[in-house]
């Protein structure tokens, strides 16, 4: 499950967690929708100093507008993991996330879960952030990663 387009050090390290064995990727990415969490986003950013990230959450994109940046974030970071030479696939997400990742679990016999995410203060001490939710839910070990700013 990714938040936004992978970098180039968010591709690098994932793709090298196992080594040389062949890897599969299967990418979630859930657009920004109209859930009103932009406050805590905003509390996040204030929290780690990044004021002028808050002052511009109300800017980016959320619901419908979401739909093509988040479409394109997604092909970018598909092409950069094929690239490494893994087989990668996605989609985006347009019901609740932890339903649709169960189903893709079970799906394709995952054997792991990666969350690469931003970090999100306010939702990991309530332990309500996805990795943390997702490690009751499917069934496989979940890592949880912090992306990389670009």
């Amino acid at each position: 499950m990714i938040e936004k387009a992978l970098t180039s050090a968010d591709v690098e390290f994932v793709s090298t967690l196992h080594g040389d064995e062949p890897v599969t990727f299967h990418v979630l990415l859930q657009p920004r929708g109209d859930q009103a969490d932009r406050l805590l986003r905003a509390i996040d950013d204030v929290a780690l100093g990044e004021f002028d990230e808050a002052v511009r959450e109300g800017e980016v994109p959320e619901g419908k507008d979401a739909l093509g940046p988040a479409g394109q974030a997604l092909q970018v970071s598909l092409m950069a993991l094929r690239a490494t030479g893994s087989a990668a696939e996605g989609r985006l997400i347009e019901r609740h996330p932890l339903d649709v990742l169960q189903e893709l679990v079970d799906e394709v016999g995952a054997d792991e879960v990666i969350v690469l995410t931003e970090p999100h203060l306010v939702e990991e001490f309530f332990h309500r952030d996805w990795a943390s939710r997702a490690r009751h839910k499917v069934g496989v070990p979940v890592l949880k990663l912090f992306a990389h700013s670009t």
